[in-house]
């Protein structure tokens, strides 16, 4: 072995047998079948999944490398867009070099659709695609794992227990992350808080930083071991959110019983349900690099939080949710074209909205509304306060 062997993404010398290996995984032909024919599935899934492995033998039986594989990723995100997005809209990345390696940071909505739509706008900027920090909680079936780190993505040791543990696995991270930016030139996406911010409200976790900044050498400074990672903010912002109701569910269990169990497996499904979902507008605000004089990791923080709210693009459906919930009209501006709000003119998609709230449990309902509104109210106060 040699270092970083254990969460490192695949190299290319690998990507041909973990392929073959996949291929003869029924795991993953249940799980591509189910995500593509959702509706058939029940009754048809039998015989839909022996022309699903058929056609995903012959998609992958020239694949060599990673570049190989990641062009059939880019194809099946394609054909997922055309059906769940109205548009992709980006903004910022004028400012970055499309060669330069840069630890992009960013709020984190999704699962599987976050560093996803990143890499997608990355790649079809020319740029350099990115490896993706993935916890191994959301890793409990081999085939997910494998297809992971077949596409770029490496492994976050969540599963330890003791402080020690911990501590030793945050300084291997915080070295691979350096290690990938400033030895091989690789650009890497992670969330700026551990686990979705499933109640809307974006702020960064300072343990995150902190784990970053861990690999910095004592007689080195923090704002010159940070210029070197090059971070960029990225705010990323859905027009609908597939887990909405999940994630109120999950929220409205915290509240009334002080706790939620997840279902074994539940994030796999989590991931499923992002990506079969429909997800309306989307948009991706590239920061600029923070490359200030930065006294700790709480100065860190701030700099971050400030450009993932302030770049926020907000959607109609935050505006008409912050409505609904705090019962007056939000002096905001939404969209890419960054369109003054007013609910007269959106009354057909306003009433969509409302139709899509009204189908969550009564209980539950308000704690939907406020996923959707907590960015307005980000946005008014800058800083996240909800």
């Amino acid at each position: 072995m040699t270092e970083f062997d254990d969460i490192r993404p695949y190299r290319d010398d690998e990507v041909r047998s973990t392929l073959d290996r996949l291929l003869q995984d029924p795991e993953l032909v249940d799980a591509v079948t189910r995500l593509r024919f959702p509706g058939l599935y029940p009754l048809l899934g039998w015989l839909l999944k022996p022309l699903v492995k058929s056609t995903l033998k012959q998609q992958l039986s020239s694949i060599q490398d990673v570049d190989g594989f990641q062009h059939v990723v880019e194809n099946y995100m394609a054909a997922m867009m055309t059906k769940r997005v109205k548009a992709l809209t980006s903004s910022g990345l004028d400012k970055l070099d499309k060669k330069t390696a840069y630890l992009f940071i960013s709020n984190h909505r999704d699962i599987a659709m976050d560093p996803a739509f990143v890499n997608w706008v990355l790649y079809h900027n020319k740029s350099n695609t990115l490896r993706i920090a993935i916890g191994d909680n959301l890793l409990t079936k081999p085939f997910v794992s494998d297809l992971m780190r077949l596409n770029k993505s490496f492994i976050v040791n969540r599963s330890a227990k003791a402080p020690r543990e911990k501590l030793k696995a945050a300084k291997y991270l915080s070295s691979y992350i350096h290690h990938s930016i400033c030895n091989e030139h690789s650009s890497i996406w992670i969330a700026q808080r551990e686990g979705r911010a499933k109640d809307g409200c974006d702020k960064t976790n300072s343990a995150v930083l902190g784990m970053i900044a861990l690999n910095k050498p004592k007689t080195e400074d923090l704002s010159s071991y940070i210029r070197q990672l090059r971070i960029v903010p990225v705010s990323i912002s859905y027009e609908l959110d597939p887990c909405d109701a999940a994630k109120a569910r999950e929220l409205y269990m915290q509240r009334t019983q002080g706790s939620y169990q997840k279902e074994e497996h539940e994030d796999v499904k989590s991931i499923a349900m992002g990506i079969a979902g429909d997800k309306g507008n989307v948009h991706l605000a590239f920061g600029d690099i923070l490359d200030g004089d930065y006294a700790d990791t709480d100065e860190l923080v701030a700099a971050l939080d400030k450009q993932i709210l302030g770049n926020y693009v907000l959607h109609a459906t935050n505006c008409f949710a912050y409505e609904l919930l705090h019962g007056k009209v939000p002096s905001v501006n939404y969209g890419v074209n960054n369109t003054p709000y007013d609910p007269t003119s959106l009354t057909a998609e306003k009433a969509a909205f409302i139709q899509r709230m009204n189908a969550i449990p009564d209980g539950q309902r308000e704690i939907a509304l406020g996923i959707y509104a907590n960015p307005v109210v980000s946005k008014l106060s800058s800083i996240s306060e909800c």
